[in-house]
């Protein structure tokens, strides 16, 4: 009998508020329609909003975040231009071969998977080398479960009177994880719909500052649908160049709202918490985390590494097999090496919960010596030492 829910507690697709999929459920609608930009125009001032671009355009594709990492790419730089790049986990690798792949010059920096960006050796790039046109910076890396520090990356460039352009992947960390695209001198910011935004997979964001706007004024390199001039001419009037998925934008309105309704600072706040509380459970289960040290723990993905003789992808499909929950799995380097658990977007302490329950049968059905109800336990007396006070209310004599 298949009674309940199936838990999702992967780090994208992520979990849908039920506001944003009944924002959803809409009729066909004319995107031609005079009274689109009602719904349109609002959405593009919230999203610079969301990424803290204030100068720039935020763009959004009909696409997943790669389709952002790709119009980053294509409309701000030329073939052979040289670029800065590092790879520590499967999504910073990705992206460093897309650059390849589209004729760059790459310097790619290789990092421990469990390390994030390495800003020494970033500096030191940038001291010796000042034909650099780009510096790319994976903010979250979704394999490992690592955050790097994006405004030092900044303070690094600008050390070193670097004046290239700033790449960063926030696909995993825009919208739950604190971030400032102007004030840490972003340039070009991707996020997706399926993590921290709460929608199903289908829409990237691109951040763009007005630096890189005027830098795509003369890039080479070839593009058509992810052009920025086509959207800028057509966003302007509330359109897009081509047919938008419409449901997904009544979507985003809703999510949108959620977000400011709780207050960015608080979702952040809770981000850390909840994923606190995970990282103490998974403590006191003897297991480590594929981030080596917390200066890199990630806030909306924890990466477990599993005991010696234990197969994370096992773990993984009993999990869901028996206990109908979503895990992510090792990817690439770390394929059967670690389990990921996503805490990032719409859930609470309780869901959380939940997950290291289900995260401690399947560990323990696979093979693992692991005390089932510790992880739990510890994460319970860190919610409950944390939790907020209690409101006062006052109830009228008789009701």
């Amino acid at each position: 009998m298949n009674s309940g829910v199936t838990h999702l507690f992967t780090p994208g697709p992520t979990n849908i508020p039920e506001a944003v999929r009944c924002a959803m459920n809409v009729p066909a609608q004319d995107h031609r329609a005079p009274d689109f930009p009602e719904l349109t125009l609002p959405l593009f001032a919230d999203l610079k909003r969301l990424f803290g671009n204030e100068t720039g355009r935020v763009f959004v594709y009909p696409s997943s975040g790669t389709g952002a990492w790709e119009a980053a790419i294509s409309n701000t730089l030329d073939r052979g231009d040289r670029v800065l790049m590092s790879r520590f986990g499967q999504f910073s690798q990705l992206w460093a071969d897309m650059a390849q792949r589209l004729g760059l010059d790459v310097v790619c920096v290789d990092r421990e998977w469990g390390e994030g960006v390495p800003l020494q050796d970033y500096e030191r790039h940038l001291a010796d080398d000042k034909t650099i046109r780009a510096v790319f910076a994976t903010h979250n890396e979704t394999a490992t479960g690592v955050t790097s520090d994006v405004a030092g990356v900044r303070r690094v460039m600008d050390a070193t009177g670097s004046d290239a352009l700033l790449f960063v992947d926030g696909v995993s960390s825009i919208a739950s994880i604190d971030f400032q695209q102007e004030e840490w001198g972003v340039d070009l910011a991707v996020t997706g719909s399926q993590k921290g935004l709460m929608l199903p997979p289908g829409l990237s964001m691109l951040g763009v500052s007005a630096k890189a706007l005027d830098g795509a004024r003369s890039s080479t390199m070839e593009r058509y649908y992810f052009g920025f001039d086509a959207m800028l001419e057509t966003n302007d009037a509330g359109y897009f160049p081509y047919t938008p998925p419409i449901p997904l934008l009544h979507g985003l309105r809703a999510s949108l709202d959620l977000l400011f309704d709780e207050g960015l600072p608080e979702v952040f706040a809770r981000h850390h918490r909840l994923a606190e509380g995970v990282r103490r459970g998974v403590d006191a289960l003897g297991l480590s985390l594929c981030a080596v040290a917390p200066e890199w723990y990630s806030d909306t993905v924890t990466a477990v590494t599993v005991p010696e003789g234990v197969d994370g992808a096992q773990v993984c499909r009993i999990a869901y097999q028996r206990y109908r929950t979503s895990f992510g799995g090792g990817l690439a380097k770390v394929a059967g090496k670690v389990f990921r658990i996503g805490h990032i977007g719409h859930l609470n302490e309780v869901m959380c919960l939940a997950a290291l329950a289900s995260a401690e049968m399947s560990l323990a059905d696979a093979g693992a010596k692991v005390e089932p109800g510790a992880g739990v336990s510890a994460a319970q007396t860190y919610y409950r030492d944390t939790a907020p006070a209690l409101a006062t209310t006052t109830r009228e004599p008789g009701r």
